[in-house]
């Protein structure tokens, strides 16, 4: 006689789980649906997304941010290194306080630069005698944005040294290869897709800068109007080329987001 099986219990949450998935789904997705649907009913939607506003705006936007990155990397992937491979004390610190600036409030963190680099700030005299004017300049923009989107690369960065075996490094040490050739030949190429995922979230993060932006660099048109700046002075007196800087401001972050993704699953499977 066969035994009597056990009906298998479905877990209370689980419909409590897909009911609150299809309210956020639709919650995020109606917004974005509403934007597009404004957007693509406007009769001069392709006239303003090729104004020489929005080409300004896009063109300061991508520049800006591209040299963001290019520092963020540059002075973030040592720094990212260090963190992972140190325990010291003061390391850790330094460490609890890297992702400060994303809980910040941006515009907190402009007025906080202002206090530091602007005329009246702590290192303003000093600037001010070496003839270096930074508040509301397209260096500022630079700031702003490395300010607040240099921790997502960071962080990212670290968990993906942190992937690579410190014995790896050792072994490959051992064998009368030297530091320097052993990040560039074994460390880095393991930790690639991580720091590259972060690059992609700090460049989405400095092209979507609004906060700390409008407060240390202003919104001057072709020197620190970005185009999330754009798109503010727009919906005072031009709802279309608002709503066309929003869209390109969307698709661009929906690339970003399909690459983190692919380089998320790449990551994923060589870990496996």
């Amino acid at each position: 006689m066969r035994p009597l099986r056990r009906a298998r219990q479905v877990n209370p949450l689980l419909p409590t789980g897909t009911a609150t998935t299809l309210l956020y789904v639709a919650f995020i997705g109606l917004p974005l649906v509403a934007l597009v649907a404004k957007a693509a009913g406007e009769e001069r939607f392709w006239d303003s997304l090729t104004s020489p506003f929005a080409r300004e705006a896009l063109k300061l936007s991508l520049i800006t941010s591209s040299i963001s990155l290019a520092i963020i990397v540059l002075l973030g992937t040592p720094f990212a290194y260090l963190l992972a491979r140190s325990a010291s004390w003061p390391l850790r610190i330094v460490d609890s306080l890297v992702e400060l600036p994303i809980v910040l409030p941006p515009v907190v963190a402009g007025v906080a630069m202002l206090m530091a680099f602007g005329r009246k700030g702590v290192l303003g005299p000093a600037l001010d005698n070496l003839g270096v004017n930074l508040p509301f300049t397209t260096t500022a923009v630079l700031f702003a944005q490395v300010f607040i989107s240099a921790p997502f690369y960071i962080r990212a960065a670290k968990i993906g040294f942190e992937s690579v075996e410190r014995d790896d490094e050792d072994v490959s040490q051992t064998l009368g290869v030297s530091p320097w050739r052993t990040f560039w030949r074994l460390t880095l190429p393991l930790a690639l897709p991580g720091l590259l995922g972060g690059a992609a979230l700090a460049w989405a993060r400095a092209l979507s800068e609004f906060g700390a932006t409008i407060m240390f660099a202003g919104n001057f048109i072709g020197e620190t109007q970005t185009m999330p700046l754009a798109i503010l002075s727009a919906m005072e007196s031009d709802i279309p080329a608002a709503l066309a800087l929003s869209v390109l401001l969307l698709v661009l972050s929906g690339v970003l987001l399909v690459a983190i993704g692919l380089l998320g699953r790449r990551t994923a499977r060589r870990r496996a």
